[in-house]
């Protein structure tokens, strides 16, 4: 397997291969008509060219690339303490907006930064290519900047005419999986979402919705309904991400020109980096996976952050969502502990 270059992508598919892109990459406005592209946009799906051709490929499995990065030290870093002012104040706005019937619900995001205490590329990459089933691992390596993570979404994927996708939404910490199995509020936010897909799907064909489940990743356990559809007619990757991100797991509801600007600008009050939540995909010889960029680190340099989301509703409290936020990044610093 080769070193990772400074410019290098990579995308762990749901079948456990993994396929990683050296650079130099190229940038696209469509994906091409066969080989691979990585798909690589920021929350507001601003960038015009967002598939990045690699210069080459190669392909692996999850459990060589992990040893492939075996030897890096383990991340160190001085983070910061968070001051819960500014997300307070954010909380109210979004509760007002909520009262005023603006949104029914929306996403604002919380980034923890601090230094790292020496060069974080390699011990982040170590960490993040450990990670295996359920969680699909990322990143995109750029120079001296770049974010990777492990990311329990899928946003959906693509072969021929089958679309699969999923609502992930409603958190709690493993011990309280009781409690959390009916817990009123986790419900309806989960239900926001697994509605919201399916509506946005409908027209397109043939869908099948699962029951409600509940996935545990350890440290913390979510709701997960998976959603499949046969389309009846052919769909792009590009028209269905516009019609499919951001879900209302991070996005708002009624998702609207207007709704999308309020939490664009709440996202930038508070730090997030712009491709938190994004698509981020890979598409291989015709058929496309993409997953949403949530739990996982951003760098530039050695400054590290670390951003996580909370789904607010009107039966939100604020100190139940700073303890959200705190549990997602907590969640996300367990990756860096070494290997065992």
């Amino acid at each position: 397997m080769e070193q990772f270059s400074d410019f290098t992508a990579w995308f762990a598919k749901r079948n456990g291969t993994v396929v990683i892109g050296h650079g130099p990459f190229s940038e696209s406005e469509m994906p091409p008509s066969n080989g691979v592209a990585f798909y690589v946009q920021n929350f507001a799906l601003q960038d015009d060219k967002p598939w990045k051709l690699p210069a080459r490929i190669e392909r692996t499995t999850i459990s060589q690339l992990k040893f492939h990065f075996h030897d890096a030290p383990p991340l160190v870093c001085d983070w910061a303490p968070l001051d819960a002012g500014p997300f307070s104040v954010v909380f109210q706005e979004v509760m007002a907006a909520v009262r005023s019937g603006k949104f029914e619900k929306t996403v604002p995001v919380v980034t923890e930064i601090g230094p790292a205490l020496q060069s974080p590329r390699a011990s982040i990459v170590a960490a993040m290519t450990r990670q295996a089933a359920p969680l699909h691992s990322y990143g995109w390596l750029q120079g001296d900047s770049g974010f990777a993570g492990a990311t329990p979404e899928l946003l959906f994927s693509l072969e021929g005419n089958h679309l699969e996708t999923m609502a992930l939404a409603g958190t709690a910490r493993s011990e309280d999986r009781e409690v959390f199995a009916v817990d009123e509020k986790e419900i309806r936010e989960h239900e926001y979402v697994a509605q919201t897909l399916v509506a946005k799907l409908l027209a397109l064909g043939t869908i099948a919705r699962s029951p409600r489940e509940i996935i545990d990743l350890g440290s913390i356990v979510h709701f997960l309904t998976h959603i499949r559809l046969d389309l009846d007619f052919p769909q792009t990757p590009e028209e269905l991400l516009r019609r499919l991100h951001p879900t209302p797991a991070l996005g708002p509801l009624p998702r609207t020109l207007e709704t999308l600007s309020m939490l664009l600008d709440w996202r930038n009050r508070l730090g997030c980096p712009d491709e938190f939540g994004a698509p981020f995909g890979l598409w291989d010889d015709g058929s496309f996976q993409a997953v949403v960029a949530i739990r996982g680190i951003w760098w530039k340099g050695g400054n590290l952050m670390l951003p996580a989301g909370c789904g607010i509703i009107e039966a939100s409290r604020l100190v139940n969502e700073w303890r959200e936020l705190r549990l997602k990044r907590e969640a996300v610093k367990r990756f860096l502990l070494p290997a065992d």
